[in-house]
């Protein structure tokens, strides 16, 4: 562009923040994105949409998917990379020591089925660690 041509090309920058530099409210912030505009972080879909071949996101699906990953580390499973089962057992602590910290902070918000479901998971899998820590 030269020194003086004022034209400017590209794209417009348009300010969406809902509060000015003073931080207050704008008159003009609309609470929703543009038609066509994508959030960062959200999801192509509606909620409960998954892509091709994966399951529906939700609490048990969560919950059995850090329990994999705990049987991944404990050496239940065989390791992708690798081919053949691997044990890291302070990664499987860790994984269970989160399973157990989800369920102390969801206790009283869950379903009978999902508080069953990560309460005999835990217990399996610190069966098996506290096992396999022995030897």
């Amino acid at each position: 562009m030269a020194s003086g041509d004022s034209k400017a090309t590209g794209f417009t920058i348009t300010d969406r923040r809902a509060f000015t530099d003073g931080g207050t409210p704008r008159q003009d912030a609309s609470e929703e994105p543009p038609a066509g505009t994508q959030v960062a972080g959200a999801p192509d879909g509606p909620p409960g949409d998954s892509p091709a071949g994966l399951p529906a996101v939700d609490f048990h699906t969560f919950v059995l998917s850090l329990g994999s990953s705990a049987l991944l580390h404990l050496g239940e499973l065989e390791h992708p990379d690798v081919g053949a089962p691997q044990k890291d057992l302070p990664l499987a602590k860790h994984t269970i020591d989160i399973l157990a910290m989800l369920e102390q902070k969801t206790k009283g918000n869950l379903t009978a089925a999902e508080a069953k479901l990560i309460e005999s998971l835990l217990y399996d899998l610190r069966l098996r660690f506290v096992e396999l820590s022995k030897g």
